[in-house]
């Protein structure tokens, strides 16, 4: 029992890292997680696992979300781009350019935070669900609701994000994404067209890549969507988007459990959301739209990352038979923010 739960998700770790707890199972990424994951550093080489933050292009992949756009900031009624400090004392040589951007954070290359994803459930144990995340925080109080501005721009403008009072992205910047990571090599088997990807053919795949994950480690699936993506060079198809690359299968009960017991600290993937969207049909009975964000981020506390770039990594892992690298990935530091971009770096 806890203060905000009387009942919790059967199979979740709500609880099991402190009444309060924000962090999950990346409390798992420990110094000594850390240690092991530079011990896999041999040679000094780095890999960008991040798209460019502009691809895929268009709001093909996700209607609600669109590619980053940069305004220069003002300098009174001038842009402040290429400006001339001379205009304010003449012996100032100095050329100056400040800009910001409007960036929609979940767009390209991301990290899920826990307060991204929660679910009806009655928490009270009183017969009536309420909106709940991990350990039970609760919609409409620390992750609260957005705020109808009215604005003239509803694209970008006209909802208010107050920002969430826990499972912000912050908490996981604070805590330092920074550990051994394994990755499983998905292409190889499943090639360019869609497929699922089940417990079995996984143990199969991290059998014969010999692949072996410990508590505590990160898991990387390459699937070569972010190849998919960047061949389309910002002018994506949606028959492409919606028909390519390997899948996680979040209805495979077998699957899920294995993630449980694993004790991996994070699921990261190429493509959109490393299961497979829709998912596969779950019966007549309630359930998740999105069982493995369900399974990872409201019960598990287990972040996601999408639409990661690891083709590079991946062609390299292969060639020198290995599968384990240090990856450091921290979100920005940006407070109550219920996503965030990452620009991971591999380091093998």
């Amino acid at each position: 029992m806890n203060p905000r739960w009387k009942c919790r998700p059967e199979g979740s770790t709500w609880g099991d890292f402190g009444p309060d707890d924000q962090l999950g199972r990346l409390n798992l990424i420990t110094p000594e997680k850390t240690r092991q994951g530079i011990a896999e550093v041999r040679e000094g080489l780095r890999f960008c696992l991040s798209l460019p933050l502009e691809y895929p292009g268009g709001n093909l992949l996700n209607p609600r979300r669109y590619p980053p756009q940069l305004f220069a900031t003002s300098r009174g009624e001038v842009g402040n781009m290429v400006h001339r400090l001379s205009a304010y004392d003449v012996r100032h040589n100095d050329v100056i350019c400040d800009d910001l951007a409007l960036i929609y954070l979940q767009y390209s290359t991301q990290w899920d935070s826990f307060a991204h994803a929660g679910q009806m459930f009655d928490a009270d144990g009183d017969g009536v669900p309420e909106p709940c995340f991990y350990n039970g925080y609760r919609g409409g109080a620390e992750v609260p609701e957005a705020l109808d501005l009215g604005a003239a721009e509803p694209r970008a403008l006209r909802f208010a994000q107050p920002g969430a009072k826990a499972l912000g992205i912050e908490t996981f910047a604070r805590h330092g994404i920074q550990g051994r990571a394994v990755l499983v090599n998905l292409f190889d088997d499943v090639g360019e067209k869609r497929d699922w990807v089940g417990y079995d053919r996984l143990m199969r795949l991290m059998q014969a890549q010999g692949a072996e994950i410990e508590p505590g480690d990160m898991l990387c699936f390459y699937t070569g969507f972010g190849d998919t993506i960047l061949s389309m060079n910002r002018q994506p198809d949606r028959q492409r988007l919606e028909n390519s690359n390997a899948v996680i299968d979040g209805r495979d009960a077998k699957l899920l459990n294995w993630i449980s017991d694993s004790g991996v600290a994070a699921l990261i993937a190429d493509n959109y959301a490393v299961e497979g969207l829709p998912a596969r049909d779950g019966g007549s009975d309630q359930h998740a739209a999105l069982p493995l964000h369900e399974h990872c981020l409201f019960k598990l506390g287990v972040p996601l990352g999408e639409i990661w770039y690891l083709s590079e990594l991946a062609a390299w892992l292969k060639a020198n038979r290995r599968s384990r690298f240090l990856l450091t990935a921290p979100p920005l530091r940006l407070t109550g923010a219920v996503g965030s971009p990452v620009t991971p770096i591999a380091t093998v």
